[in-house]
């Protein structure tokens, strides 16, 4: 795709997503489109001008995020259990799909021109809880409670046998083969587990916000634009990844300013990566 403004294009044409609660478009028949690297580019652009235009929602946001995390340290460390911070701080960002449907809602308004009002973007998960994404939101909690079950299971499968205290004052252990393999098979299994997740989320929350539309059709065609961009979408969710790990090592504080920013650029790259043709047949309508 060429890397256009959004404000270019024309009203009401295809990829507006500029509809609001209440008067959702219909979404029958999305289709995914091939991107390159202009739209990524694009879409973090798009989302450091979004923070900038809305620092207060972005800290809002991030905010729920850093407590969260200094409470699951808090938890873990008061019970002499450091050890499981590790699995829970890498798996604690899997929520984020869900979280940051509050910052999609203020990049959707920011793009239409509308107001920035605090009820309905703080009810914006609320307002919809007849409706599919309470449906994401128990998938994606589910998923976060096998990770962190997968991870324990895998630490007493490889680690069961091997004597020691407190793994925070028992390093070296990691060092032995049974160390090893457990490093080894956790990364593996832990970064497919979160890429499934991704491939699964990166643009059906957004889409969900957008369209009236089934979460089941959204995870599809979510995977659907992973198979269709195989290098440029792993490797979106590898930097995202990447950046909210750096951002957690310093307290979780690098989480104010990474996680809003990442969260509006997924709005803006949905808005790149599906079509409606629907809409489009209805513009030229007679």
């Amino acid at each position: 795709m060429t890397a256009m403004s959004e404000t270019e294009a024309p009203a009401g044409a295809k990829r507006q997503g500029s509809n609001l609660p209440g008067d959702r478009l219909p979404g029958a028949r999305p289709e995914v489109l091939r991107l390159d690297p202009g739209d990524f580019r694009y879409a973090l652009k798009m989302g450091w001008q979004d923070f900038r235009r809305a620092p207060g929602w972005g800290l809002f946001f991030a905010l729920i995020y850093v407590l969260g995390g200094w409470l699951v340290v808090w938890a873990l460390t008061t019970q002499g259990q450091f050890w499981w911070t590790l699995p829970a701080a890498a798996g604690f960002p899997i929520l984020g799909p869900f979280i940051a449907c509050g910052l999609y809602e203020v990049s959707r308004r920011l793009t239409a021109g509308r107001a920035l009002e605090g009820r309905a973007i703080l009810g914006v998960i609320f307002a919809q809880k007849d409706g599919q994404i309470p449906s994401m939101a128990a998938m994606i909690v589910c998923y976060f409670l096998f990770w962190n079950f997968f991870a324990h299971m895998s630490f007493a499968l490889f680690m069961g046998n091997v004597t020691m205290t407190n793994v925070s004052q028992s390093l070296a252990v990691f060092a032995t083969p049974p160390g090893i393999a457990l490093l080894v098979f956790g990364t593996l299994t832990g970064a497919a587990i979160a890429a499934l997740l991704f491939a699964l989320t990166v643009v059906s929350l957004p889409m969900l916000l957008d369209r009236d539309i089934d979460y089941v059709t959204a995870m599809l065609t979510s995977l659907a634009l992973v198979r269709e961009n195989p290098v440029l979408m792993p490797a979106w969710g590898g930097a995202i990844a990447l950046l909210l790990f750096l951002a957690m090592l310093p307290g979780f504080l690098g989480l104010f300013i990474t996680l809003p920013v990442l969260g509006h650029a997924s709005w803006h790259l949905y808005r790149r990566a599906i079509d409606w043709p629907e809409d489009e047949a209805r513009i030229t309508e007679p």
